[in-house]
């Protein structure tokens, strides 16, 4: 999954640069070793997003996580991801970019370790959760460094341009790389390998990174990142409580059942309480974390709502495609990660020709028709059968939603940052990854509670006698997977209705830096 990397940058962070390294410094001549270690750090976190996902069957099986709560293992790392990086980017703009990035990655460093380690589904939830939290003060840290170290633009856009380059191929490489450790190791190394890593980042940031902080109202928004926070736990937590009721001892009514428990209509009702509070508070708050100015624009709430839909269904895809590879055709950790790496090259390769024609086309062409490809490939998902051909149906497919997805993200990575004034422009730039971030987050709870529907549906339609329960899994988990590449296929759809009614911003609308604006 590529992320929108420019989310770094605090709300102060145009009117921050003279705090360290500001256009009337001389340029740092150390400059492009601090871009190596920054973008070494980058390349960890991106890595950890797609990693986890080759490991997980793995992971699930040895720690007896139930088939509901599998996806609190994305879930906790995207959620508190999303939910902290706006908080993120203002405590490194505040406290110091440079001791809140070596905070973020040794703390990373110990949440990796704890997850590796963990004898217990809770405690890796635990420590998935924890990594989210610190890579939420890590990449903004890092972000704004780039932006306070590179003053000269042409040297900045490239710079940004590493940063896109390792969001495209870190995705590639992280599950290569979680294929070969699941495969020859075990999936705790996953995990593990981000100690040693993380702390060679960090002696090496000691003496090639300087340290820089913003001036001016350095106040936070506790409310609001405390409302924010609980409010989006609870809608994850009121989706994980559908899926773990639709598995009752009597397992017909699954779905009435899940929908309308106690619990989770308790926890989804708390859910809209606090973000309608949250919402609420933005609106009157002096140093709101969020301004609502920000995401009220046409241009800029369209593309937002777009990578919350597109987040959505792309999250999720990944996560299933892994069980119907390992379990479904018996692809090993190593051959599952190369069978994702169509999709990886394919952002990869289409994303240089999206950036040529944007100043061409304009951003909704290249949206609209992006998300048609993608929602395309999606629903082609929904064929897949025990015996079906990998480079008959499912390789064009990747392809398909790869081409689509790099028609996206560059376009909608510009009409964010649309008529946004230069003190918004950072977190314009940050609310892009929270969105998508969350929409992950939601996106695979959502879905693999219909997925967790689905296959109790089907056992209960076809199940006869319980010793036949594992011949028929592979059919049952089957139709899981339909229902959920489906609905991931409705996602991209509603994408593709916001695209085309909200994004109207023309092709001179669109920053004209694009190392800021579409390094996603």
């Amino acid at each position: 999954m590529t992320e929108s990397l420019e989310s770094g940058r605090g709300p102060h962070a145009e009117a921050s640069l003279a705090g360290g390294g500001g256009p009337t410094q001389e340029p740092d001549s150390r400059r492009w070793w601090a871009l190596a270690v920054l973008a070494a750090a980058q390349l960890m976190i991106v890595l950890d997003a797609s990693i986890v996902n080759i490991a997980l069957p793995s992971a699930q099986a040895d720690l007896g996580i139930s088939n509901a709560d599998r996806q609190w293992v994305v879930t906790a790392y995207t959620l508190a991801f999303g939910a902290l990086l706006l908080l993120g980017g203002r405590i490194a703009d505040y406290t110091g970019r440079r001791r809140t990035f070596l905070i973020g990655l040794l703390g990373f460093a110990a949440a990796s370790a704890i997850g590796g380690l963990a004898p217990n589904q809770e405690l890796l939830f635990a420590a998935r959760a924890l990594q989210g939290a610190f890579a939420a003060l890590m990449a903004p840290a890092a972000l704004s460094l780039v932006t306070v170290t590179f003053v000269e633009p042409r040297e900045r856009a490239k710079a940004f341009g590493v940063f896109g380059a390792l969001a495209g191929g870190g995705a590639a490489i992280g599950l290569i790389v979680g294929g070969v450790l699941t495969e020859y190791a075990s999936w705790r190394w996953c995990l593990g390998v981000n100690v040693p890593v993380a702390l060679l980042v960090a002696g090496a940031a000691l003496p090639l990174v300087k340290e820089s902080k913003a001036p001016g109202d350095t106040r936070y928004d506790v409310p609001g990142v405390v409302l924010a926070t609980v409010g989006l736990f609870a809608l994850v937590y009121g989706f994980t409580e559908a899926a773990k009721a639709a598995n009752p001892e009597d397992p017909l009514d699954t779905a009435v059942q899940g929908w309308t428990a106690a619990s989770t209509l308790t926890w989804l009702a708390l859910a809209v309480v606090l973000l309608v509070a949250f919402v609420a508070w933005e609106r009157r708050a002096r140093n709101p974390m969020l301004p609502l100015r920000v995401v009220l624009d046409r241009n800029r709430g369209g593309s937002y709502l777009v990578f919350l839909l597109v987040g959505a269904g792309l999250f999720a895809m990944f996560l299933f495609l892994t069980y119907y590879f390992q379990l479904n055709l018996g692809y090993s950790p190593l051959r599952a990660g190369f069978a994702f790496l169509p999709f990886s090259l394919g952002i990869i390769l289409t994303a240089g020709v999206v950036a040529q024609l944007l100043p061409r086309v304009g951003p909704r062409p290249l949206m609209v028709g992006g998300l048609i490809l993608g929602t395309t490939g999606m629903l082609m998902l929904t064929q897949i059968e025990n015996d079906t051909s990998f480079w008959g149906w499912v390789f064009p497919s990747e392809a398909l939603m790869s081409i689509g997805m790099a028609c996206v993200f560059i376009p909608a990575s510009s009409t964010a940052l649309v008529n946004v004034g230069s003190h918004d422009a950072g977190i314009a730039s940050a609310v892009l990854n929270t969105a998508q971030q969350i929409g992950g987050s939601l996106g695979t709870a959502l879905l693999n509670t219909l997925f967790a529907g689905a296959v109790t549906s089907y056992f209960a339609e076809n199940l006869r006698n319980p010793a036949e329960a594992e011949q028929l899994a592979p059919a049952a988990f089957i139709s899981g997977y339909h229902v959920a590449f489906f609905w991931g296929g409705m996602l991209l759809a509603g994408a593709l209705v916001v695209a085309a009614l909200l994004i109207n911003a023309r092709k001179d609308d669109v920053p004209a830096e694009p190392g800021l604006a579409a390094a996603a």
